[in-house]
């Protein structure tokens, strides 16, 4: 693979949640990868309260990539808790994401890392053909929708969770989703602090282990209240408050230290 000379460094995460057989290929690809994009670079995972055999596996991992950071939530505290673990813990210029479960391939993070030129925030992939099953692309597409709907988001593809991202962005904003709609927050509260935005086509492959934990009925649902209260809070609640309650910040506080993500 040719070598991409950049003197960006990167943060590599994966949130995973019982992906004991995919996650040592997407952090071993990693590993391979990183060196041919810069020479300053981090991998990490967040184990989301996994209770298959996901730990041992990072343990054993751990063992070969000594500079390897595993965090680890002691119960599985939700989609959005694990990125929020992975954002906060990430130390580089740049943050990459996807998820554990083999279903993007990290490796075309090198299509990616060129677009980021200056005056670009986010690369965000889309899924050239969506690889899973009738009921899963027909939910996916209802969400897409209803997010471009309703909140405006500046991307096709919403959840496509392959995500190049500058730290400086992120700290603008802070995260407080636990669930699968934090990529909704997420994307809404970069565009709203004016991160601009490019897209990519990345290739999506098909869950070849476990289930997802996203499209069981009372997930579902719950993504669904979690999606409408999410629009109420940061949509339909400020267009009902006063002005003096909207208006932009003075100068002074426009001066304290960005949020942190928490």
């Amino acid at each position: 693979m040719p070598r991409v000379h950049s003197k960006s460094s990167i943060s590599i995460f994966f949130p995973a949640f019982n992906d004991q057989e995919t996650i040592g290929e997407l952090v071993a690809d990693a590993f391979a990868l990183l060196p041919t994009l810069t020479d300053d670079y981090e991998v990490l995972v967040v184990n989301d309260g996994s209770t298959d055999q996901t730990a041992a596996v990072l343990e054993r991992l751990s063992r070969t990539w000594a500079n390897l950071k595993v965090i680890h939530h002691g119960s599985n505290q939700g989609y959005g808790a694990a990125l929020r673990s992975g954002f906060r813990h990430a130390s580089k210029e740049l943050i990459f994401y996807t998820d554990g479960d083999g279903q993007y391939d990290v490796r075309e993070l090198s299509n990616l890392f060129p677009l980021m030129t200056e005056g670009v925030d986010v690369i965000n992939g889309y899924k050239i053909k969506r690889s899973d099953g009738r009921r899963r692309k027909v939910l996916g597409a209802i969400y897409n929708r209803l997010a471009r709907a309703l909140f405006h988001v500046p991307i096709r593809d919403i959840d496509c969770d392959f995500r190049l991202m500058r730290r400086r962005a992120l700290e603008q904003i802070e995260l407080v989703s636990s669930s699968g709609v934090v990529c909704v927050e997420l994307i809404y509260k970069l565009r709203r602090a004016g991160a601009i935005f490019k897209e990519a086509p990345v290739h999506h492959y098909p869950r070849l282990y476990g289930e997802s934990q996203f499209f069981t009925p009372s997930r579902v649902a719950r993504t669904m209240f979690d999606f409408l209260l999410l629009w109420f809070r940061l949509v339909v609640l400020p267009a009902f408050l006063s002005p003096a309650q909207t208006r932009q910040p003075s100068k002074a506080a426009s001066e304290k230290p960005a949020a942190s993500i928490k």
